[in-house]
């Protein structure tokens, strides 16, 4: 989602910038909180199966590697909406199409934060506030629908008429920027012989 909204932000280097600063002030505590010493308090439920579950302080630590992650997809999420609001004013009918690929990114960029909101809440929340057999059971179903996601959005990149690997597009209209990939042919073309 990082390299999309510096794409969509023209390759600006100021917004590269202070993206990096945000992923360094929330991977610090993440990581802290993530690799931290708990292996001493991990507790032992039966009945609960080869799970591993975690004290509350063990839990709320490992909690906050997710709070980061959601923190950082809202960021991504408001300079993405920000971006298209100034680009197309927010002609919420074109959204519907796959008019070009802005409006693809910003229709999948919805997507991704609202799935992801709806998956990463609960996860947060069984670590916080779950029992002790419940603690961070969201987090497998949250990191599978993390690479779903993105795997979809990757692929509708490639669909649209103006994506990757496509010929350079015009757009009709002079203040939406047209996003294209350089491919080399000579080794396209020769990576498909033997």
């Amino acid at each position: 989602m990082t390299i999309r909204t510096y794409a969509l932000y023209g390759c600006s280097k100021r917004l590269l910038a202070w993206m990096a600063i945000v992923m360094i002030a929330l991977l610090g505590p993440a990581c802290a909180g993530t690799f931290g010493r708990y292996s001493g308090n991990v507790e032992i439920v039966p009945g609960v199966g080869c799970n591993e579950t975690f004290s509350k302080d063990v839990a709320a630590r490992i909690g906050l590697a997710y709070v980061a992650l959601f923190v950082f997809d809202l960021f991504i999420f408001v300079l993405t909406v920000y971006k298209i609001y100034k680009t197309n004013s927010l002609s919420w009918l074109s959204f519907v199409t796959r008019k070009n690929i802005i409006d693809v990114i910003f229709r999948d960029g919805v997507m991704f934060f609202g799935v992801m909101t709806l998956s990463s809440i609960p996860n947060i929340l069984t670590y916080y506030i779950g029992s002790v057999g419940l603690r961070g059971s969201l987090s497998t179903f949250t990191s599978c629908m993390s690479v779903t996601l993105i795997s979809r959005l990757m692929l509708n990149l490639h669909q649209t008429d103006t994506g990757i690997f496509s010929t350079p597009a015009q757009d009709d209209s002079p203040s939406l920027p047209v996003l294209t990939t350089r491919v080399n042919l000579e080794f396209t073309i020769s990576s498909h012989h033997y």
